[in-house]
């Protein structure tokens, strides 16, 4: 027993490296894993994973590309090690991070270069780093169906080789097959945008070895990355997608994809069947892993929209998950809360993938940014006592410039605006106060009390069009002075310093160290929280948009992107209707007048402390009933809404 104890004794005193050398798991210190491994040392390889599917047509099954970094003194000593893995179809066409980064190899086919920092950081931390090129893209088979059994399967198929359910090989055309013997198959997949969606897509396929996910400003309805209830958000489709991220060969054979993409995706903004396939909240209820989602609530790439729907279907399902929320747009948080994010996203794959009982699970399930670099933290998101709040639509003192309250509008009141494509939110936010022909916004009166809209809320409007074709726009405002990161800057709430960090281990091919960033901030007079968008056309259907016929009132009910906004006391909240959004939405094929039947139209908000919230932010004292509360009923502090 002694020599026994002595042995132990003498390992824990070993340096890193050579206390990996014998044999051991890496050293665990305050919850957190150390680098006990070498990295430049590290195994370096490709393997072409076989899954099963012939999407390109050639009669043979397309092989998947995946780059290996792993540590070698854990392979030499028997040790099977957790997987993190980044799945993406940019990896040769567009680069990853905030420098673009490609995948570089050398003379071998093997990686030199792994984008961004998860190699360099967690391999010397015992995990492997699996870079995965998606179906048709870099050095993989196949072709990119854009989110499709194609695309999803090929991420898919690698995790099932980790777990020894499938075939690789190491070449693109040999018979030489390679297992997965180094690992035990507990995979954790991150990334950002495309790379986060594959995340979310392989998830809700329920796939055994995935234990959690980390998407980054991710989609998760295909369907709402194109159109909105019927308005088309960009001028192209999918198709054209996929074509920009295709290899040279998979543009030459997969000219059959794209035909049934352009077929499955029409323009005209109609739900399919395609759609439904690439609609990842419908399988929520398969999710097994643990999810750590990050969204900016500025991305105008990726709305919220995306989060909200992902997040509230993983909670009707008990799905173990956090999030963080910054005010910026589509940006890593490597690049706007570095030394926290790289902290936490340790912490999370140590105990999901290692086993770890670092308390993550039970740290704030919420981080929020308020003001550039300043965060406040909740239990959970929403946070308790969030509740939806109806709010009415009045006419007020001029045309344009109506009222947001508590009471109800007037029978037969209405609100017109023309539809001005050439203007959008900056400029109807701009105008709140002034009345303009091209929309109409009602606001409330100034808050006494802070305010807090948590989550994703509706305006359902009844309007009719002077045309046979019109879209709308929703946006919640916030009045008053404030400083916030300028999401639509060139980097939209950063900007690159000189210096640079570094994170992990380097070598001559791969360095850890990246520019560092500072907050892009700016002090304005007003601030687009949430918005959304629908085609009226869509209002009885959203798989059969239909023309308007001039004069009929038809009723829709406009979803908001998700967000966590505290109104301050002094600030005014609007609610800005109008026709399209500028540069967000694509313009109909007529130029409406739309107007709107005030007494059939509201807005549900998601309000912490829901309609009391609402009653002691007001600071406007009415005696009558509003909406059934009257002056008497309600807190003796509280005044009420116009």
């Amino acid at each position: 027993m002694a020599a026994l104890l002595a042995a132990m004794l003498a390992v824990l005193a070993l340096p890193g490296s050579a206390r990996a050398a014998t044999g051991a798991h890496p050293t665990v210190r305050n919850g957190l894993s150390q680098p006990d491994y070498s990295y430049a040392d590290a195994i370096r390889e490709a393997v072409w994973v076989d899954d099963g599917l012939d999407s390109d047509g050639d009669g043979k099954t397309d092989r998947i590309a995946a780059d290996i970094v792993r540590p070698r003194e854990a392979a030499q000593a028997g040790i099977k090690v957790p997987v993190i893995m980044d799945a993406s179809p940019y990896y040769s066409c567009c680069g990853r991070g905030n420098e673009s980064q490609l995948k570089t190899y050398d003379t071998n086919g093997n990686i030199v270069q792994a984008p961004l920092f998860y190699d360099n950081y967690f391999v010397p931390r015992g995990y492997a780093v699996v870079l995965v090129d998606l179906a048709g893209t870099n050095r993989s088979d196949g072709c990119d169906d854009i989110g499709g059994p194609s695309e999803v399967g090929s991420a898919k198929a690698v995790i099932d080789w980790l777990n020894g359910r499938a075939t690789a090989y190491r070449t693109r055309t040999g018979t030489t097959k390679v297992t997965a013997d180094w690992t035990n198959g507990s995979t954790g997949m991150i990334g950002k945008s495309w790379d986060g969606t594959i995340a979310n897509a392989v998830a809700a396929t329920g796939v055994k070895g995935l234990k959690t996910i980390v998407p980054i400003s991710a989609i998760s309805s295909w369907y709402d990355y194109f159109f909105q209830q019927g308005a088309a958000l960009y001028d192209s489709g999918p198709d054209w997608l996929s074509d920009y991220v295709e290899s040279a060969s998979a543009k030459k054979n997969c000219t059959a994809v794209q035909d049934a993409i352009v077929k499955g995706a029409p323009r005209t903004g109609d739900w399919t069947s395609f759609w439904s396939a690439r609609d990842f909240t419908t399988s929520a209820s398969k999710v097994r892993a643990s999810v750590f989602a990050v969204h900016g609530m500025q991305d105008l790439n990726v709305r919220t929209k995306h989060l909200g729907q992902w997040w509230d279907a993983l909670a009707a399902n008990g799905v173990q998950r956090k999030v963080w929320l910054s005010q910026t747009g589509h940006v890593d948080p490597f690049d706007y809360r570095r030394t926290e994010w790289v902290d936490t996203l340790h912490r999370w794959f140590d105990h999901y993938l290692l086993g770890v009982r670092n308390g993550v699970d039970h740290q704030p399930g919420a981080d929020i940014e308020r003001s550039p670099g300043q965060w406040t933290q909740d239990a959970g998101w929403e946070p308790y006592g969030t509740s939806q709040t109806r709010l009415s639509l009045r006419s007020g003192s001029a045309a344009g410039l109506g009222t947001l309250g508590l009471k109800p509008a007037r029978p037969g009141s209405t609100e017109a605006f023309t539809d001005e494509p050439a203007l959008g939110e900056e400029d109807w936010a701009a105008a709140a106060d002034t009345a303009t022909a091209s929309k109409t916004a009602f606001t409330t009166g100034t808050l006494s009390k802070d305010l807090r809209l948590s989550g994703s809320g509706t305006v359902t409007l009844t309007a009719s069009s002077s045309t046979a074709s019109a879209h709308l726009s929703a946006v919640v405002v916030d009045l008053g002075p404030q400083t916030i990161r300028n999401y639509l800057g060139a980097k939209e709430g950063i900007v690159n310093l000189t210096t640079r960090s570094c994170y992990g281990d380097s070598t001559a091919g791969d360095s850890s160290c990246f520019l560092d960033t500072a907050a892009d901030s700016e002090t304005v007079d007003y601030q687009v929280v949430s918005r959304g968008w629908a085609d009226l056309g869509h209002s009885a259907s959203l798989s059969n948009g239909k023309a308007l016929v001039p004069g009929k009132k038809y009723t829709m009910t406009v979803k908001l992107a998700a967000t966590d906004h505290v109104f301050p006391a002094g600030h005014r909240l609007a609610l800005i209707v109008a026709g399209t959004d500028a540069g967000l939405i694509d313009p109909p094929g007529t130029t409406p007048t739309v107007t709107v039947d005030l007494a059939h139209s509201s807005a549900k908000l998601p309000f912490l402390g829901g309609f009391g919230a609402i009653v002691r932010s007001s600071t406007t004292a009415k005696s009558r009933t509003l909406e059934g509360l009257t002056a008497a009923t309600a807190p003796a502090t509280a005044t009420l809404l116009p």
